[in-house]
């Protein structure tokens, strides 16, 4: 006998997932509230990519690169951030020390030099330094306008392709959902003082993605929903459109979810912010879809007037299912 699948979704079930949106967009609010200030306040710990540095290839001489010991020397050298990255060959790996200010008789550039020399002391003889790259503060600057450029644009297009395919009232929706995934993201970051730089915008850009496809998935059974129940009403069709794409929400979250776990425990400390941004970013995802942009098009409301030729107005769904 061949094994089947289990299903374990309760789809007979009907939530009335409307039922304490006051509470939950309380809720929410005080949360973004919270990271909006510790954004503007506290501010993010930018990362070497934002900040500038040096840039290190080095490679052991013989044997693999121990890359536990290697973190342990440089960790007493007190240079402030330092970033180990393993590359393909078990030899190999990349060394980033963040941007050195001025002190004393030393300009910054003399700091960053009398850095990496405290870093080729540090290595001994055993390991080859292979590259060396300076990070200026200029070209930090320039990545960080770079990825925030590139983060308002991804919000931008996304806005109009939800217009277009929607109404303006959808788009209005997914996009202050997707602001306070961002928002809520940034906030997590400012408030446990990790790291950010280019790897975490990539996580925000995947995010958006990620999230804005949910919530276009329930936007589009919405609209189904809208053409077969003309005279249901707004919230009531809203809220059996979320049940029915509810079972594909969690389990396609879930499944993100238990892969990104994978890299954020044991993908190394290079790429812990990006997995953090995920996880974090799932999770607030798809809540942001159902308190966020499904209320939020209620209030907004749409139009419902979507017939077509040939449809034709189906039965309202009996009285278990309109829960």
């Amino acid at each position: 006998m061949l094994f089947k699948g289990v299903d374990f979704w309760p789809h007979k079930k009907h939530f009335d997932l409307f039922a304490a949106r006051k509470l939950c967009i309380t809720v929410t609010s005080i949360l973004l509230f919270i990271a909006v200030a510790s954004v503007f306040t506290k501010g993010l710990n930018f990362g070497i990519d934002f900040k500038g540095g040096s840039l290190l290839e080095v490679q052991a001489k013989s044997g693999t690169l121990d890359i536990s010991d290697l973190r342990s020397r440089l960790s007493t050298l007190n240079l402030g951030d330092i970033q180990i990255q393993s590359l393909d060959n078990p030899r190999d790996a990349l060394i980033r020390v963040e941007q050195q200010t001025a002190s004393g008789d030393l300009s910054a550039e003399q700091a960053q030099q009398a850095a990496a020399n405290k870093v080729r002391d540090a290595l001994g003889d055993t390991i080859d330094i292979r590259r060396v790259e300076v990070v200026g503060p200029g070209v930090s600057g320039e990545l960080r306008n770079a990825g925030i450029v590139a983060v308002c644009f991804a919000i931008i297009g996304i806005l109009f392709y939800v217009w277009f395919r929607f109404e303006w009232q959808f788009g209005v929706a997914a996009i202050v959902a997707l602001v306070h995934d961002i928002m809520l993201t940034l906030g997590a970051f400012s408030l446990f003082g990790m790291d950010f730089g280019l790897n975490e915008v990539a996580a925000l850009l995947t995010l958006a993605g990620y999230s804005i496809n949910d919530t276009v998935v329930i936007f589009d059974r919405v609209r189904e929903n809208l053409r077969r129940y003309k005279k249901m009403p707004l919230a009531q069709l809203v809220n059996l459109s979320l049940n029915e794409t509810l079972s594909r929400t969690i389990v396609t979250s879930l499944s993100t979810f238990l892969a990104v776990s994978a890299i954020f425990f044991f993908g190394g400390e290079v790429i812990h912010g990006f997995a953090f941004a995920m996880l974090f970013g799932i999770v607030v995802g798809v809540w942001s879809t159902i308190i966020i942009a499904t209320p939020l098009l209620v209030w907004l409301g749409v139009k419902r007037d979507w017939s077509e030729t040939g449809s034709s107005v189906r039965k309202q769904p009996t009285a278990a299912a309109k829960a």
